[in-house]
């Protein structure tokens, strides 16, 4: 995590998904967050392809705000902010 957000924004908790597949990255993303305090973020580490184009419509539908995404290598870093009103 050399990138300035994260350096700003220093996540509370992080998840390495890269070789899962989806839906499971998406599961596994939402439960994460469920154990979380509002407010908190959570670091993301997602595959190319459906993955990276799934999970970040799939928690902004769930009413999470997605900070950021950028490539990372062979993988993008996501970061979501947990919704306020849980």
């Amino acid at each position: 995590m050399s990138d300035s957000f994260t350096q700003v924004h220093k996540p509370d908790e992080e998840l390495d998904l890269r070789g899962v597949i989806c839906p499971y990255n998406f599961v596994k993303t939402k439960l994460k967050l469920e154990s979380m305090a509002p407010g908190q973020l959570l670091l993301v580490h997602l595959d190319d392809g459906d993955p990276i184009r799934n999970v970040p419509r799939s928690v902004s539908d769930d009413g999470h705000d997605v900070l950021s995404q950028e490539r990372a290598e062979q993988s993008f870093r996501v970061v979501i902010r947990k919704r306020l009103d849980e």
